[in-house]
């Protein structure tokens, strides 16, 4: 049985506290859009992707999940603990040496939920592109999910991705963009304004859905359940998935500064405060 929307919003906070516990223990670490994404990955992991018992590389008979914007590991693996993939007292080797949970994913250690290395940014839409494909070499009928951040989309590989995408009908795919409007060097429009990132889905032939309320998780339930219902048609589907960076801590929100910087000890428990729940349960 799924869990229900209260259960999702309570682990939504566990996954808070872990990722600000996680950055702060090492003072190192990408918290704000980490937090941005939570509800997401919380919907993703939870309730929408079918997912196999366990984990291996190969993905047959089950939705993958590809994860580009590496930077925002923390959630990532705090979703992929509390969702069975690996012992939650793990997460307190975030960052360490030799430590399965670098700052950006990778592979060779093997940390299972993990498939590609993802800390050079732009590469994750042409992995997904290729799974998916794969997928329906293997004539697996399952789905490839992917999430992007907006930033990421100023680097050119996207692109040519994203037009071979759609020229070779890869209806598999749901791409997800996480559009914060924010960056490690100011917000995007300030670094490199994209215009309509809609506009330009569309002009290569995307299927694009919006989800304005992207830090809610029955909205996100919502939309990605309508963007399951557009796969199998011919177009690969974009989702354009509004957040706010540094959700759930008021002084993280509404600005970039956080992007990659951790809390102090202050800091910490002032935003432990705000994620505060009955049923929590820190590593």
């Amino acid at each position: 049985m799924k869990p229900d929307t209260q259960q999702l919003n309570n682990l939504s906070i566990q996954v808070r506290r872990d990722i600000l516990r996680m950055v702060h223990a090492v003072n190192s670490g990408h918290p704000g859009g980490s937090l941005g994404c939570t509800e997401f990955f919380v919907a993703l992991y939870q309730n929408l992707m079918d997912r196999k018992d366990t984990f291996d590389m190969d993905g047959i008979g089950e939705d993958i999940f590809f994860l580009s914007n590496g930077h925002i590991s923390p959630v990532f693996y705090s979703v992929l603990a509390r969702s069975g993939y690996f012992p939650v007292a793990e997460l307190a080797t975030f960052r360490h040496i030799n430590s399965r949970l670098q700052g950006h994913p990778t592979t060779h250690e093997g940390l299972p939920g993990v498939r590609i290395a993802s800390g050079s940014l732009g590469q994750g839409m042409s992995v997904a592109i290729g799974a998916a494909q794969a997928k329906k070499l293997n004539k697996c009928n399952h789905l490839v999910y992917s999430l992007h951040g907006d930033g990421e989309l100023q680097e050119g590989q996207n692109w040519e991705a994203i037009m071979y995408a759609s020229a070779k009908k890869v209806d598999n795919l749901i791409a997800t963009i996480d559009l914060n409007g924010k960056q490690i060097d100011g917000s995007t429009d300030e670094v490199l304004a994209m215009g309509s990132v809609k506009a330009k889905f569309e002009a290569f032939d995307w299927e694009v859905l919006e989800i304005t309320e992207g830090n809610n998780i029955e909205a996100i339930i919502k939309g990605m359940t309508e963007a399951k219902s557009k796969t199998g048609k011919g177009k690969p589907v974009c989702v354009l998935l509004h957040t706010e960076m540094g959700h759930g801590v008021d002084y993280m929100m509404h600005t970039h500064a956080w992007h990659g910087k951790a809390p102090n000890d202050a800091q910490l428990e002032a935003a432990l405060s705000q994620n505060y729940s009955e049923s929590e349960s820190d590593y």
